[in-house]
């Protein structure tokens, strides 16, 4: 009895799939998930929570007196602060600018619309070594931006827009300036035209259609552009680097200090896991506060 109810289930099987079912298609996934997100992660805290060693890169022993040292550091909280506000103030900047980009290419019907696109993506095909010593040329005491301005009376004195937090926000606005436009650019082509029209024709303003139709529409595109450029504004390190000097330091540059300047790995891995513990918890309640934010749209 027991064979006769078995060929059917055999039969019924599609083809190409075994005993354990279309399950084996997930093991790419998980293999490309563990070797490239999970097992570097768990390399990174079992580094942080070994002993240092000054024969080798860490001890025998654990220990979490690491995360205590640091957590209890003023300085290290500075930086943590300072990394933060440089990553939301990119951010805020580059929506600004990026939404007036992508709004003015998702609407245009010129000719020129290519060209415009090319002037969007053509600093991705720069390297960002280069693209950090073109602003290093801008932003020193005899470059560009200095000489325009004394040129044109506007100051007497050359400002100091390097070595601080200010060169290092203006240079990582126009670094990851692409990274909001293309998200945006796409959200708003979705939003069809139609809707603008219908409030206009209802008698809305052109403003009012922006704040009531088009910017509520554009929510799921400014969520995934902001968050991709804060993301990658606290975990910059070239630019930081270059143009940050010891005003402008960033969690990064620190950390890059820890291991390879001081050669304390497993502290230097201990402030990586509580900058990325602490990016986690502002995206998450990001998150949940733009997802909060989208669910009372119309």
């Amino acid at each position: 009895m027991s064979a006769v109810e078995a060929a059917p289930r055999a039969s019924v099987r599609p083809p190409g799939v075994g005993r354990f079912g279309p399950a084996w298609m997930l093991v790419p996934a998980l293999v490309l998930l563990i070797g490239f997100f999970a097992l570097p992660y768990i390399t990174i805290i079992t580094m942080s929570l070994r002993e240092a060693s000054t024969r080798a890169v860490y001890g025998d022993g654990f220990t979490v007196a690491h995360y205590a040292t640091a957590l209890g550091d003023p300085y290290i909280w500075g930086i943590l602060g300072k990394t933060l506000l440089i990553g939301a103030i990119v951010t805020v900047l580059t929506l600004l600018l990026g939404y007036l980009v992508a709004y003015h290419l998702a609407r245009s019907r010129s000719r020129w619309t290519s060209l415009l696109y090319i002037f969007v993506l053509s600093p991705l095909l720069v390297g960002l070594v280069v693209r950090t010593f073109a602003w290093m040329i801008i932003l020193s005491n005899n470059g560009v931006a200095n000489k325009t301005l004394m040129t044109l009376g506007v100051i007497g004195f050359p400002l100091q827009l390097m070595n601080n937090s200010l060169g290092v926000t203006i240079a990582l606005t126009h670094v990851f300036l692409p990274f909001i436009i293309l998200p945006l650019l796409g959200n708003l082509q979705a939003i069809s035209p139609d809707l603008a029209m219908a409030s206009r024709s209802l008698g809305a303003s052109r403003m009012r259609t922006f704040l009531k139709v088009t910017l509520p529409l554009s929510l799921p595109g400014i969520q995934a552009g902001t968050i991709l450029v804060f993301v990658l504004s606290i975990s910059a390190y070239v630019t930081p680097a270059m143009l940050g000097g010891t005003g402008g330091r960033t969690m990064s540059v620190l950390v890059v200090q820890y291991l390879v300047d001081n050669f304390r790995w497993p502290a230097g891995a201990a402030l990586a896991i509580i900058m990325a513990g602490v990016a986690v918890l502002v995206v998450g309640l990001y998150l949940r506060l733009t997802a909060r934010a989208m669910r009372r749209l119309p």
